[in-house]
């Protein structure tokens, strides 16, 4: 199946369009320097995946509205103010095929937009008296916080079992898709029922979007964001893939693969580790399970009537189980 963002956004393009508008009308400042890292973070071309959920999500349930816009708005403004935090953390100095902004200004401007742009989108929802817009995304934000804490936790020690591994990329991942889709539903219904399957959906969506991308670390080219393969292996991060390997294979040849992971050198142990993946069915297992949380995405919204939004929130899904970056 031929799939891309652009024809998945088609149905909301003039909505989308206008989403546009209101996040760089709620990014302007009065201080010069932030105006200037706020054009230039704009001239980056992003996917846009999280204000697309919530306006499909929106649409899904009602009309997109003036309410969709200011929640789009503040979780991209949240999506974006992490995305430069992470940059700092991983001393990143590109994004998206541009200099990363701790590249261009150093990690103290950074930080400083990074918190500028968390700041903002609050005041952009509390502005417009959106208090549960609020209590969702603060919810997103402990949970991203607390999936990222846990990994750092798990990964010193080389502990990473699979139970650990779905919790961690629930909250680091599928936390902030979760509320993209809550919100969307949210601006357009009070239909309870309603935004908790657009929530849910936003779950098992967000949780395969992340198995793939773990996937593409060991089968993938290198990345449009500039990740190549095996850069999750470099620095000693357990995904799926290997955990599945390891439980899989006899306890010596298990403490064989972490030792080398732990102590070997990169780029002696990356083809060793890949042929024990492959060799012990980490590929086609995370292949399996990104397949089953795409289909429980589907499930909740199966009972929806048929329409265009409906259609396309489904090809949303199986564009994440088929992309190749």
């Amino acid at each position: 199946m031929d799939l891309d963002l652009r024809k998945i956004s088609e149905p909301i393009k003039d909505e989308l369009d206008e989403f546009k508008k209101a996040f760089r009308l709620a990014m302007k400042s009065k201080v010069a320097l932030i105006d200037l890292i706020s054009k230039y973070i704009l001239s980056q071309k992003g996917k846009k995946i999280r204000p697309i959920l919530v306006l499909l999500s929106a649409k899904l349930c009602g009309e997109i509205n003036e309410r969709t816009y200011i929640g789009a708005t503040l979780v991209e403004m949240l999506h974006t103010a992490t995305l430069i935090h992470d940059d700092v953390v991983d001393d990143a100095k590109t994004r998206r095929g541009l200099a990363s902004i701790n590249a261009v200004w150093k990690n103290k401007i950074a930080v400083l937009m990074g918190d500028y742009l968390l700041s903002r989108g609050l005041l952009h929802a509390l502005e417009n008296n959106e208090y549960n817009f609020l209590q969702i995304t603060s919810r997103a934000v402990k949970r991203m916080s607390e999936g990222e804490l846990l990994q750092i936790q798990k990964n010193r020690k080389l502990a990473v079992d699979e139970e650990t591994y779905f919790r961690i990329i629930s909250d680091k991942t599928a936390s902030l898709i979760t509320a993209c889709c809550e919100i969307g539903a949210a601006s357009a219904t009070d239909n309870k029922s309603n935004v908790a399957l657009l929530s849910e959906f936003g779950e098992s969506a967000g949780i395969a979007f992340q198995l793939r991308d773990d996937l593409l670390d060991y089968v993938g080219k290198k990345k449009i964001m500039g990740k190549s393969a095996g850069s999750d292996l470099k620095e000693k991060k357990f995904t799926l893939p290997l955990i599945h390997a390891l439980n899989n294979s006899s306890k010596r040849e298990s403490k064989e693969i972490v030792n080398l992971v732990k102590n070997g050198s990169y780029s002696k142990s990356k083809n060793i580790v890949f042929d024990f993946i492959k060799e012990h069915n980490g590929i086609e297992y995370t292949e399996q399970k990104t397949a089953e949380f795409c289909e429980t995405a589907k499930s909740k919204i199966i009972n929806f009537k048929p329409s265009e939004t409906k259609e396309t929130l489904v090809n949303f899904v199986d564009f994440i189980g088929e992309r190749v970056n």
